[in-house]
């Protein structure tokens, strides 16, 4: 199961035990991200904004790091212009913990409306059949 979370802007890919770099978070302990999508381990696809809303991405901080070190030079020709600087980005390493899923819930309750459904269904074939009963009563 992997599932694609929005962090600093940026989208990443996760499955449980992967280490990323996300842009700079101030935080420590463990950090809850909303997915975007999950996909399970049988293929199907939550993408609706309602149920992903109610799942949850925990991971944790491992660290902090910095990304390479980019030059940045400004020339131009035959007027003595010339700036230099540069940028070093920096990451928050966090490991992903835990992708949850109210799965168990779910099926539960199915299960529940799935038999509720059953019952409603044979309750409603009894009463047909004593319709249909009572109606060849009297015409017999």
């Amino acid at each position: 199961m992997y599932a694609i979370i929005r962090a600093g802007g940026k989208q990443a890919k996760v499955q449980e035990g992967d280490v990323i770099d996300v842009e700079r978070i101030k935080a420590d302990g463990e950090v809850a991200f909303t997915p975007l999508l999950i996909v399970n381990d049988d293929g199907s696809v939550i993408s609706d904004r309602i149920a992903l809303d109610k799942l949850t991405v925990m991971t944790e901080v491992v660290g902090d790091s910095t990304g390479p070190k980019i030059d940045i030079f400004k020339y131009k020709n035959k007027t003595g212009y010339r700036r230099r600087a540069g940028h070093r980005q920096k990451y928050t390493r966090l490991e992903v913990k835990k992708i949850e899923l109210p799965a168990a819930k779910k099926k539960a309750a199915k299960k529940a409306v799935d038999s509720g459904k059953k019952a409603e269904t044979a309750k409603a074939e009894k009463a047909s059949a004593d319709t249909e009963a009572k109606t060849e009563t009297k015409e017999g």
